[in-house]
């Protein structure tokens, strides 16, 4: 990891642009060097080759006061690790314990988080680099790779984020229904969608804290059940029983899945990994989205993603571990499922050790989880949809702004997801809004499998163009081969999401369909794509590829750096920061 004072030399009344590091600036033998790389951006054969990803002279500029750098470092952080904590983790994993039990989904989890972290790594190092307002991972795979690829992960963020937003808000719906309410879920769906919608259109430092406060809130409760979780596990709950790894004897540490012996329990793991990446889903991104309208972003988006590394290990990986202690995973409570949170592992563990009151807590910041995840959604999709206009993807419309720089023709447009949640009002709305959340099953491999191809491209134009790692603001000792790792695994992961479906008697249309159609529409809009543009390239040449237009006038917003604090008491002070 390094960090280098990037420069821009111009010489006469040129309009050429040097990307140059103190140090080549010592060395005028490397300075030349890649000053002949850098020397001149011919913006014509880059408009032609680019299309509108390449900016012209003042063009950043306007983009600048579109979207506001609004967000704080601490805003980035919880809305990338708090932001995508919802149902996936409080109530996905009372499924996934009770399809592979505790020692899978320990395994699983772990699988998982290095695999994210690998992608986290290798997104930020792409972000980092140049952070353009309204950069999203679609937008760099426009100017990294090749204008289809931009395309067509633009509109899978549109459509699969989109989707998750009315699968937040049934969450919170059902969730409610725990405590027996008398009033029509269809109320509450109203509420969450007003709500969700109108912090989504007030300005991203509103929105920032709002999610700051809405994460901290859940971050609270994971610490709080993780001690919990340490009291149970040496016998402090009332009942006094010392439950230790008593469930990991009683009934097992693994379970099966379709079949006896060995064969069902490696088709309990392959189920269990399957699952094991819903909670994960889009957290990577999201961090990048938020880079886009981040103060001081090439140095405050780096220090995001080491800090959500840990996040990741101590929510992620402890929660897991904390649901095996305290729940068996063949709990009739888990196992014949139940209404939103009556499946949460947590509420059942609660539950079963005696303690009244606590499982309503609980029930009531999961509410909060989903209604959190749905904004944060609603952000990322509208986000996704204006970054396709900047780039020439959508239409113009979508790059409109207001004062303040919300991008409310986007927003408005990704929030026509959000009725679908009335689907789940009567009962046969449950069956048909299923297909709506399985479309977004694949999109998360999808996505980090195009999030490896992008870095991949990206750090092969580096070493073409000249650039060492040094003079990069952010690079991770492991990269590049885990960003092949995680691209292999992926890749893997996409092709046995429904693999359950082609064991004898279990086949079906429906099945296979929501398991896989999430492949074929993302093909389909990126042939399509590629046969309306047949003249472009499959990928840019990486001695061609823009790795200059926008850096400097970011350079130029960049504040510098607060004073280093003398006492460790005064580091508190950072989470404010």
């Amino acid at each position: 990891m390094g960090h280098a004072d990037d420069v821009t030399a111009s010489s006469g009344g040129s309009d050429e642009k040097h990307f140059v590091s103190q140090e080549d600036e010592k060395d005028p033998q490397r300075y030349g060097s890649v000053a002949e790389r850098y020397g001149s951006v011919d913006k014509s054969k880059m408009a032609e080759r680019y299309g509108s990803a390449v900016l012209e002279p003042g063009e950043l500029e306007v983009l600048q006061h579109s979207t506001k750098r609004g967000l704080k470092s601490r805003h980035a952080q919880m809305i990338a690790l708090g932001g995508t904590i919802g149902t996936g983790l409080f109530v996905g994993s009372g499924a996934t314990l009770a399809r592979g039990g505790p020692a899978f989904i320990l395994v699983c989890y772990i699988i998982m988080t290095v695999l994210i972290l690998f992608i986290i790594s290798a997104v930020t190092e792409v972000a980092a680099h140049i952070p353009a307002a309204g950069g999203t991972m679609s937008y760099f795979g426009f100017r990294y790779v090749s204008n289809s690829l931009g395309f067509a992960m633009g509109w899978l963020y549109f459509y699969s984020l989109g989707i998750l937003i009315p699968y937040e808000i049934t969450a919170a719906g059902l969730v409610i229904d725990y405590w027996g309410s008398p009033v029509n879920v269809g109320v509450w769906i109203t509420i969450f969608i007003i709500v969700i919608l109108g912090l989504n259109t007030l300005p991203v430092a509103v929105y920032g804290e709002t999610e700051f406060w809405f994460a901290s809130t859940k971050v609270m409760m994971m610490i709080g059940l993780l001690i919990l979780s340490f009291i149970l596990f040496w016998g402090g709950g009332p009942n006094h029983q010392r439950l230790g790894f008593h469930y990991w004897k009683d009934p097992g540490a693994a379970g099966t899945f379709l079949k006896t012996g060995d064969a069902g329990r490696m088709a309990a793991f392959t189920s269990c990994l399957v699952l094991s990446a819903f909670p994960f889903t889009f957290s990577a991104e999201l961090m990048i989205v938020t880079g886009g309208e981040m103060k001081n972003p090439r140095r405050n988006l780096p220090v995001a993603a080491k800090r959500f590394v840990y996040r990741l290990v101590i929510f992620y990986i402890g929660s897991v571990l904390a649901i095996g202690v305290i729940c068996s995973y063949k709990d009739p409570a888990l196992t014949s499922g139940g209404a939103g949170a009556k499946s949460a592992a947590f509420v059942v563990g609660i539950k079963n050790a005696g303690i009244s009151g606590l499982p309503s807590v609980v029930n009531a910041v999961i509410i909060i989880s989903a209604w959190s995840s749905g904004n944060s959604f609603l952000y990322i999709s509208s986000r996704s949809l204006y970054s396709m206009a900047v780039a020439g993807n959508a239409p113009a419309v979508f790059k409109k702004c207001t004062k303040k720089g919300v991008p409310y023709v986007a927003v408005l447009t990704s929030a026509l997801f959000m009725p679908l949640a009335y689907l789940n009002c009567g009962s046969s709305g449950v069956t048909v809004f299923t297909w709506f959340v399985n479309l977004t099953n694949t999109s998360g491999f999808i996505s980090w499998v195009c999030c490896c191809i992008v870095y991949l491209r990206f750090h092969k134009a580096c070493r073409a163009q000249g650039i060492s790692t040094d003079q990069l603001p952010y690079h991770s000792w492991m990269q590049p081969w885990g960003a092949w790792v995680a691209l292999v695994a992926f890749v893997i992961m996409t092709l046995i999401n429904g693999f359950d479906v082609f064991f004898p008697g279990r086949f079906n249309a429906s099945s296979f369909l929501t398991a896989y159609i999430g492949i074929p529409i993302f093909l389909a809009i990126y042939f399509g794509h590629r046969i309306v543009h047949r003249s472009d390239t499959w990928a840019r040449d990486p001695l061609e590829v823009d790795l200059v237009t926008g850096l400097q006038e970011i350079l130029d917003e960049e504040q510098p750096k607060k004073t280093e604090y003398t006492h460790w008491w005064e580091n508190i002070r950072r989470v404010w920061e």
